[in-house]
């Protein structure tokens, strides 16, 4: 995780990260009634991870496999050309979402321009039903008219904050930390791995 000098709080630890993924997956099998025709798409680098999760909720639960995709959203971000080298990852949209009602899954909703990304991006593969939003922490300070139909935690932060998610099967431990942004940074995701 990161230089405890920078973390202010953890305010999920894995328990409860857990325990919101399973309460989050019931409450998208019960808006959508059932899993027939719904995908999760989870926007990368830690709401893909999250999305498996739910997908593997979701099985577990209704006996059904639903269809699982990842999304790189790293030329569709509004602040594109002020990164001289943004991190590239792949879209892995294994299935037509033409029809489907699409789970964008992301990690922390902030301001709104990741989802406003995704959704420009999700749009220039296809045609979904309806798209709704699945994010495990949201801290606020929206710029955009965005809000999750789903979330983990609302967890309040000041614009000076971090407020970031470490996985187990990535950075060796899961929780959700609420950290001082370092003077140059902002914020954001934490970087694969941690820090």
């Amino acid at each position: 995780m990161n230089e405890k000098n920078l973390v202010k709080s953890v305010c999920m630890d894995a328990n409860e990260i857990e325990r919101s993924l399973t309460r989050m997956a019931h409450q998208i099998l019960e808006a959508n009634k059932g899993a027939a025709r719904i995908a999760l798409v989870g926007i990368v680098t830690r709401g893909d991870l999250l999305a498996k999760a739910l997908a593997r909720k979701i099985e577990e639960i209704e006996g059904v496999s639903v269809p699982l995709g990842k999304l790189d959203i790293s030329f569709y971000r509004d602040d594109f050309m002020t990164h001289f080298a943004p991190e590239v990852h792949s879209t892995d949209i294994p299935f037509d979402i033409d029809g489907m009602t699409v789970v964008l899954v992301d990690d922390v909703l902030y301001t709104g321009r990741t989802i406003r990304a995704a959704l420009d991006a999700l749009m220039d593969i296809g045609r979904p039903s309806a798209v709704q939003l699945a994010v495990l922490v949201d801290r606020g300070h929206r710029e955009l008219p965005i809000r999750a139909d789903y979330v983990g935690k609302n967890v309040p932060s000041a614009s000076d904050e971090n407020v970031r998610l470490f996985l187990e099967e990535v950075d060796g431990t899961s929780a959700v930390e609420i950290l001082a942004i370092e003077p140059g940074s902002r914020a954001g995701s934490a970087p694969l791995g941690g820090e």
